[in-house]
């Protein structure tokens, strides 16, 4: 398992946090999503072979940008 954090500065409220786990969702192999508000990070728990430009790609087609990886 992999888990990875992003920045992501824009999120604010819970339909934040709805919209980037569903886009997050439907990337096969992602086991586990959280989304912190207080923080302003995402961070996902995923097999290896997710490919971490998947994951950048869902949190941005949820509408929402990443600042910066965060480990």
């Amino acid at each position: 398992m992999v888990t990875r954090t992003y920045r992501v500065p824009d999120v604010s409220c819970q339909h934040c946090v709805r919209a980037i786990t569903e886009e997050l969702r439907k990337i096969a192999g992602i086991q586990e999503i959280e989304v912190d508000l207080a923080q302003k990070i995402v961070r996902v728990v995923s097999e290896e072979q997710v490919p971490e430009e998947a994951i950048r790609n869902g949190i941005e087609a949820a509408g929402y940008t990443i600042a910066a990886s965060a480990g």
